[in-house]
């Protein structure tokens, strides 16, 4: 993505958004499944919206915890490739958590337990943070020119060839595209 000049993009925005909400839950549903659903006969959608399954009471609501802390780790890391940019990472956190709060409120009620608000809460500064963290490193990585240039050392013997075939052709002397030609075969020789 050019990060020239912003566009208002609203289908990008929308897009971004249910990518992000769907890769969270896909992650949230992986590790449900390995840390909860090793635990229950069967796992459901109570795990994910219910807030009564966020309990430090038992070992399953621990394993449900450390999911949703897990599934913000990752999430971070799908803003990394979503978002791509560290401005918008509180932003996208936010919508999704906010997104999930509606879900819960349909499926279960008003979260009535400070656990979830908790959990839920540092979820979202692990997700804002840690992306945020990510998309930075990413954005001030150096930008490679090329290789080809990088490693070549100064010849003077070109620039004087060049700056020969470039008189040439404006005396008249060598027509242009063949200046053009020699001048790149050695930029690349």
């Amino acid at each position: 993505m050019f990060y020239g000049a912003m566009v208002w993009d609203p289908w990008l925005i929308v897009s971004q958004i249910v990518c992000l909400q769907c890769l969270y839950y896909l992650a949230l549903g992986l590790f449900m499944a390995l840390l909860v659903g090793t635990r229950v006969p069967r796992l459901t959608l109570l795990y994910f919206f219910d807030f009564a399954t966020l309990t430090p009471r038992t070992p399953t609501g621990w394993c449900a915890i450390a999911s949703f802390l897990l599934a913000a780790v990752a999430g971070a890391g799908f803003m990394l490739y979503v978002v791509e940019r560290a401005k918008k990472c509180l932003d996208f956190a936010a919508t999704l958590y906010i997104i999930h709060l509606f879900i819960c409120i349909v499926y279960g009620g008003w979260p009535a337990s400070v656990t979830w608000w908790v959990v839920n809460i540092t979820g979202l500064a692990i997700m804002a943070l840690l992306g945020e963290y990510l998309c930075i490193r990413r954005e001030l990585k150096e930008i490679p020119i090329s290789r080809l240039r990088a490693s070549k050392q100064f010849n003077p013997t070109n620039c004087l060839f060049i700056s020969f075939v470039y008189f040439l052709s404006t005396c008249g002397l060598y027509s242009n595209s063949l200046a053009c030609l020699f001048s790149l075969l050695l930029i690349f020789v």
